[in-house]
């Protein structure tokens, strides 16, 4: 059930509940906690978990017989319990109620997107008729962001007594929220110490196992009343509980505030992590002034993000950006973090960082800038180490990994399991060095929306020479083509990582990996050219760049191959000598084939002998560029791409993907908006549905698929508006769909704040806000406006 700004769930439906708890995570940025009711421990039904930005550590374990290393975002102290049970006058205390346990009547609960709460409601009857109602709200603080704070009010129906409560930390928490990794070492914290504080606060500390970061979480529970009764603390080696019994009657309700205070030793202007959590929970204010502050914090989110969508499109994107500032939130500028692809909500990926920023960061570059500032000061942190694993492998410039995690090494799996066939399988995923061209289109990306030339000029202009080194130096001339080549990478598609009957791992001539490499060069080249001198001299000092590694680039980025096949741009050379597959036959024997390499491994067989795609490849250069930038890349290669070759190339790949990734529907949304209009709507759905209806079999209640949340918004405020930020300019080319033909976002480009952009009967209607800076510069239909601040305008749509 949905509303405007809520989402809820009626009754209690134990095989949802891990699905629900990853939709209804709280979190601010700093860290996030999963749904899970306080009453319930981790189990086969519940999955309770908190997760801080950044916070990992590494474990050894033996799969398929070899030692694997592998770094995973930590499951740090549950902070939730709280447990309660029935004590009426008139009888023995009755057993602690959870909803598993035969006594629960009603349930409901009510994920409040506007104000940032969870609430439920829960009513429990015992065997002699008294009935006991529980309303619990829950909190993570968007203002604090050490803080995190539950009310829960207890209600009797039909018996006088009390409410036994029991609420603490839990120190004895594992990493066991993905099925498939639970062969895997799991215990990453140790060095559990408790302790109680000023009567009403308990505490509890610990530290990961190897990367030795100090953990700490202070729990204050107080009664509500003057006469309230005083918590009693009890401790053990792992948990720190305080115990109280509320009296309950008729007209007597009871209610109890926990307030929690978490603190890691990465956190600045502390002395240590137990004293600041301590401190934190004992001072912080009650309740009601903790939600005041709180809702004021998102309302003023809310306004920074404006996203105006009518209808359950609208809903479901105002949860997916719900979900997107829970994990990447302004006082994520603060942190030295990623971009996790699953979010602070969940242990699948092991929380690592991918390439989803480059479907999460167009949105946040026109509304939070500072973040993704901040995100891309991670990839550039780590850009010695991209250097490092770069030599290593016999290159110059910058290899970035394709899962990163804490310090910048490669973090992706050697080996992978198939949980259809049972098998541990070699995973290649790591060829995909495709992710250095995502960063190096981040910077660009990011720095066009924001006019920081400051951050291009050093950081940024740094990371982009550094990944064009690096595709230069794996650039192989071919003389019986007359173009370079880039063999042994893997392509966005995933499905394929090598020729069938190869050897060695690996595709030559994936095009999406070269025409980003010829693009990333070009920029290249263009910084160098428009740099500021002192500048461009320290920085190419400093990296030892010669004028004759730049004439190369040049060569390179005009003559890389891009292979094609029967009229087609091909995903990879010898793509259209592979097998056609059978898609009917395998959708009537198995259904939902989203997962066809599993499938396919499962009869001793691999998608790597077929003409068969996981997600978009080619075609994701539709959603990286326009369609006129993206002619202009081919053309700067030398390859002719019209309309035709373009729709024949989408038409041909549509036919041949399974769309086993989120992100795929998403993509192909977006480029059949251009493409084939009709067609999109489908794709937009399953994109929206992703996550709500858990598409892609189980995956949701291990996480939520940030990218793929993040771009449903950029589709709206980018696909749809073809918005692009470029020469201190807005380009406008809507291609509104009819499901999607009214909207308004409000963005911020350049020095302007809180721009609204509204299309709406086929015209665009901009307002650009009172300031002191010069008018708003507006392409669109091939003709520039101006709308000077303080003033709206509204415009036709050309050929609406």
């Amino acid at each position: 059930m949905t509303g405007d700004w809520t989402w809820s769930y009626e009754g209690y439906e134990p095989a949802e509940e891990r699905l629900r708890e990853t939709l209804c995570t709280l979190g601010n940025g700093y860290f996030a906690t999963r749904g899970a009711a306080s009453e319930t421990p981790a189990g086969p039904t519940h999955g309770p978990g908190t997760y801080a930005a950044g916070c990992y550590n590494r474990l050894a374990s033996t799969v398929a017989d070899r030692r694997v290393e592998h770094e995973d975002m930590v499951n740090l102290p549950n902070w939730l319990p709280l447990r309660y049970r029935m004590c009426p006058a008139d009888a023995p205390p009755g057993p602690w109620l959870t909803p598993d346990g035969g006594q629960l009547v009603e349930h409901r609960q009510t994920l409040d997107l506007r104000h940032g709460t969870l609430t439920r409601w829960t009513v429990y009857a015992d065997d002699d008729g008294r009935r006991l109602s529980v309303t619990q709200c829950r909190l993570v603080h968007m203002g604090d962001p050490h803080l995190a704070a539950l009310r829960t009010s207890f209600t009797a129906d039909g018996w006088t007594g009390g409410v036994e409560v029991v609420a603490g930390i839990d120190g004895d928490v594992r990493n066991t929220g993905v099925e498939r990794y639970r062969d895997l070492a799991n215990r990453h914290l140790t060095g559990w110490a408790t302790g109680s504080e000023q009567d009403d606060t308990v505490w509890l500390g610990c530290r990961t196992v190897t990367s030795d970061i100090r953990i700490a979480l202070a729990a204050r529970t107080r009664a509500a009343g003057p006469e309230s009764a005083k918590p009693r603390a009890c401790l053990t080696a792992r948990r720190a509980r305080q115990g109280l019994t509320l009296p309950v009657g008729p007209g007597t309700d009871a209610v109890v505030d926990k307030t929690v205070a978490l603190y890691t030793s990465h956190d600045p202007a502390i002395g240590n992590a137990v004293s600041a959590a301590v401190r934190a929970a004992h001072q912080a204010p009650e309740f009601p002034l903790l939600l005041a502050a709180h809702r004021r914090a998102w309302e003023h989110l809310w306004q920074q993000t404006k996203l105006e969508v009518p209808g359950e499109a609208g809903r479901i994107l105002r949860l997916h950006l719900f979900h997107v500032l829970q994990t990447l939130s302004p006082h994520s500028a603060e942190l030295d973090v990623g971009v996790p692809a699953r979010g602070l909500h969940g242990e699948a990926y092991r929380g690592h960082v991918f390439w989803d920023e480059l479907f999460v960061l167009p949105f946040l570059n026109l509304h939070l800038p500072e973040v993704s500032r901040a995100l891309l000061g991670y990839r550039h942190r780590r850009l010695s180490a991209a250097c490092r694993s770069a030599r290593e492998a016999g290159r110059a410039g910058a290899m970035y990994p394709w899962q990163s995690g804490s310090d910048g090494r490669e973090e992706a799996p050697e080996v992978h399991l198939n949980p259809r066939s049972g098998r541990w399988l070699p995973d290649h995923s790591r060829l995909q060095h495709h992710v250095g061209s995502a960063i190096a289109y981040n910077v660009w990306q990011y720095c066009q929306a924001s006019g920081d030339t400051e951050f291009l000029h050093t950081k940024g202009a740094e990371m982009v020479l550094e990944i064009a080194r690096f595709w230069a130096a794996g650039s192989v001339w071919d003389p019986a083509l007359g173009r370079y080549r880039i063999r042994g990478v893997v392509g966005p598609d995933e499905y394929h990582d090598g020729y069938p009957a190869a050897t060695e791992p690996g595709l030559d001539d994936n095009t999406y990996t070269n025409v980003t490499a010829a693009w990333v060069l070009r920029r290249a080249l263009e910084l160098c050219h428009t740099l500021p001198e002192t500048r461009r001299q320290q920085l190419f000092e400093r990296i030892r760049l010669g004028p004759d590694e730049r004439e190369r680039w040049e060569d390179i980025a005009h003559r890389l191959h891009v292979p094609h096949h029967r009229g087609v741009i091909s995903q990879f050379a010898g793509y259209g000598d592979l097998a056609e597959l059978d898609w009917e036959g395998y959708r009537k024997r198995y259904g939902d084939i989203r997962r066809l390499d599993r499938i396919l491994e499962a009869e001793d067989d691999t998608p790597n002998r077929y003409q068969a795609s996981k997600q978009a490849d080619v075609l994701m250069l539709g959603y990286l560029f326009s369609p006129a930038e993206l002619a202009g890349v081919f053309r700067q290669l030398g390859y002719p791409l019209d309309d035709d070759i373009w729709h024949t190339t989408v038409d041909y790949y549509l036919r041949r993907t399974s769309h086993g990734s989120t992100l795929s529907a998403l993509v192909h949304a977006w480029v059949l908006a251009r493409a084939r209009r009709a067609d999109a709507w489908t794709y937009c759905e399953e994109a929206l549905t992703g996550d709500v209806a858990d598409l892609q079999g189980g995956t949701t209640a291990e996480g939520i698929h940030l990218g793929a949340m993040a771009g449903t918004l950029d589709l709206v405020q980018r696909g749809m508006t073809g918005l692009e930020t470029r020469d201190g300019a807005l380009w406008l080319a809507p291609a509104p769909i009819p499901q999607l033909s009214e909207f308004g976002v409000r963005l911020r480009y350049l020095r302007h704040w809180d721009i609204d952009l509204h299309i709406r009967a086929k015209q665009v209607y901009l307002a650009v806000p009172e300031s002191g800076h010069a008018p708003l510069r507006v392409k669109l239909g091939g003709h520039t406006f101006t709308v000077a601040p303080g003033t709206s305008c509204r415009l036709d749509l050309p050929g609406m």
